[in-house]
């Protein structure tokens, strides 16, 4: 099949999860036998990130950046005509690169894209944040997770106290967002990537019709993992990766054990972000902060590692980071919150650990010395072969969805 994959996250200096997980999709296609080309913005650069990108198929400069202009953060609020603008500019240049493509699929932040994406083309989309429903893609508000469906409350992500005008038009520009989200979702077939992120959106849009959505879980490249051993010499090693914000609780984490680890245990941590300064001030002999690296770097060390962390404050609509500590046999102590329940099935029983909140998560990590399986159990997550599932959703494509 010829195969275009489009990612607005795609080139960046610091691959994110979702672009990571478009590589790892189309490099695996690739390696099945499949033509595929990679879709995204025409800046930065390309060349200049191939290598944190590592694609190996030809990439197409397609539309600019999507997230850039019309200052919504100085009018504290939400413009209703903002995002359907870049939709159309991404659905635009889709339609003009379609010629000669089996499939067209979609992974990125704008879900109305395909409601400006012509019928008769092989259109598909995966949803991979609560961005179906949600203009920041999160529903964290004020350092908690949001449970809010009306979308006036919405004007509150835009502005601390919006008033009653910038009131009525955030709540616009959120109303207009949904529906078109679910205009977009009747009329071409949808992958979510948890049942979580379906359910949260037929929550929030019951009147959206969905029969013709699916739920695909993630894939993680197994191939790149690396069975853990641990040294029994080595000191307990713990490991945190991703974005340093509030949403990712990893410095609210740090805090809570920087006073309590245990003599012989160390925390590490990979990631960059606007916390990095709180960070660093916590870091010494047992806190240690990696900055960015590169996915290989973050790999050898959870290979090293006796456990992952992952404490998430916002409902993470799956998380790679929780499959590969599960796939690489360490157990994974994470929150009870979003999608992440979903992925115990690709671990041994009792291997992710859920708990509450923060301060449970730091007494159960320090309760005993984790360390990881002897083998590693739970449903395989390998790319190459769950691409199956992809595959024969793209085989109906396009004449009568994924409902026939």
């Amino acid at each position: 099949m010829k195969i275009l994959q489009i990612c607005e996250d795609i080139p960046a200096q610091q691959l994110g999860g979702l672009g990571k997980h478009v590589v790892a999709l189309g490099n695996a296609l690739l390696a099945a036998g499949h033509d595929v080309t990679l879709m995204g913005r025409s800046e930065p650069d390309y060349a200049d990130c191939a290598a944190e990108i590592g694609f190996n198929g030809p990439f197409i400069a397609g539309f600019g950046n999507p997230f850039k202009g019309w200052k919504e953060g100085p009018m504290g609020l939400f413009n209703p005509w903002k995002r359907p603008y870049f939709a159309k500019q991404i659905a635009k240049a889709i339609t003009a690169h379609a010629a000669g493509f089996d499939v067209l699929h979609y992974h990125g932040h704008h879900p109305m894209v395909a409601a400006y994406v012509p019928p008769g083309l092989p259109f598909i989309q995966t949803r991979h944040d609560q961005g179906s429903e949600c203009i920041t893609h999160m529903r964290f508000r004020a350092g908690a997770m949001c449970e809010a469906l009306d979308p006036k409350v919405c004007a509150q992500c835009a502005h601390p106290s919006p008033g009653p005008v910038r009131t009525v038009i955030s709540a616009m520009a959120v109303q207009r967002y949904r529906n078109e989200a679910a205009e977009a979702f009747e009329r071409h077939p949808v992958i979510f990537v948890s049942d979580f992120l379906r359910n949260n959106f037929m929550r929030a849009v019951p009147q959206a019709e969905m029969s013709n959505s699916r739920v695909v879980h993630n894939f993680v490249d197994e191939a790149r993992l690396h069975k853990a051993r641990r040294d029994p010499g080595q000191p307990i090693r713990l490991q945190a990766a991703g974005r340093l914000d509030g949403a990712k609780g990893i410095v609210d984490l740090a805090r809570l054990l920087a006073p309590r680890l245990p003599e012989g245990w160390e925390l590490h941590i990979y990631g960059d972000g606007p916390r990095r300064a709180e960070l660093q001030q916590l870091c010494g002999d047992r806190i240690v902060w990696h900055g960015h690296a590169h996915q290989t770097e973050v790999l050898e060390g959870l290979s090293r590692a006796s456990a992952a962390i992952v404490p998430s404050l916002w409902e993470e609509a799956f998380g790679l980071v929780t499959l590969e500590a599960l796939r690489t046999g360490l157990p994974c102590y994470a929150l009870a919150r979003g999608g992440t329940p979903e992925l115990a099935r690709y671990g041994a029983h009792g291997q992710l650990r859920l708990f509450a909140d923060l301060a449970s998560l730091a007494d159960g990590l320090l309760a005993s010395a984790p360390a990881p399986l002897e083998v590693i159990r739970g449903e395989s997550a390998d790319t190459h072969l769950r691409i199956n599932e992809l595959l024969e959703l793209y085989r109906r494509l396009p004449a009568q969805g994924l409902h026939a």
